[in-house]
């Protein structure tokens, strides 16, 4: 297919909404953004944009069925859904752009699925992963912090502030709260998918991230054979990117660069990546 700047992927039966920055994936490598939970593709805001302004790469967002202007998800949605949209749809995805070469960049349950996929699949076009606030286990204090948002949601004004992002935002919302505190999801738990991923990593955490401690990153050290790197946002929460923009883009687009420049992959953009100190 050819990508236009936004559109719709039509992968039966699902309608995912898309949004492409920079060269396409038959030009440059190309970096391809998995959204958090209740993210979609306009909650990424300016982030894509940088992002590809600071690597020469393109840029690829979409937003998972049920979110964003995407089609619906089929519901209930059980705890495996992370699973389901690793090994069933982002192969699907990658396929239908084109996808040659380049990076997953996760965010939260974004960069659940992209380890789950890299852990599962042996991609040779995946040359590295950015996973921010990914999670890796389950904590009790994650939990928690799901059911304050699910408060928030049916009695504050979260729901208000979630339409400007979802055309179904009670839909949007229920494909993520009901698996995330399903009492089976207490048990989930992908650190075995860690070990079997062979591309270099960043992780990226926020020191107040109220949905996941520093655990997660010490999981990341502990089990994976492959290079990883990691980037501690002080003060910043579940959402460094939107917390710490400076810190957080010079730190994903320095990784990228290097990486691709490793690969010599870089020098078919003809575009010169920005230096870091540029950033």
């Amino acid at each position: 297919m050819t990508l236009a700047d936004e559109g719709f992927l039509d992968l039966p039966p699902l309608r995912l909404e898309y949004r492409m920055i920079g060269p396409r994936p038959d030009e440059a490598p190309t970096v391809v953004m998995l959204h958090q939970g209740l993210g979609s593709v306009g909650l990424w805001r300016a982030f894509p944009e940088q992002l590809a302004a600071a690597t020469g790469a393109g840029v690829f967002a979409y937003s998972r069925a049920g979110c964003g202007r995407s089609g619906p998800s089929a519901m209930p949605r059980g705890v495996n859904f992370m699973h389901e949209e690793a090994l069933e749809v982002l192969p699907r995805v990658l396929d239908a752009i084109g996808f040659k070469r380049g990076i997953l960049f996760g965010h939260s349950d974004g960069g659940s699925i992209a380890t789950i996929y890299a852990g599962s699949v042996q991609d040779h076009r995946v040359r590295g992963l950015v996973l921010m606030a990914a999670h890796f286990f389950t904590e009790d204090m994650g939990l928690d912090a799901i059911r304050r948002t699910r408060d928030e949601f049916a009695n504050g004004d979260l729901r208000d502030k979630l339409k400007r992002w979802h055309a179904d935002v009670d839909g949007a919302f229920l494909s993520w709260v009901e698996p995330w505190l399903n009492p089976d999801f207490k048990t989930w738990d992908i650190t075995d998918a860690l070990g079997y991923i062979r591309v270099p990593i960043l992780v990226i955490q926020g020191a107040a991230d109220e949905y996941g401690t520093l655990k997660q990153v010490e999981a990341a050290e502990q089990e994976c054979f492959c290079p990883v790197e990691t980037l501690i946002v002080p003060g910043a929460g579940h959402s460094p990117y939107r917390d710490a923009p400076e810190a957080t883009l010079q730190a994903s687009a320095v990784f990228i660069n290097r990486l691709l420049r490793d690969h010599h992959e870089a020098e078919t953009t003809g575009v010169q990546p920005l230096h870091p100190n540029a950033l």
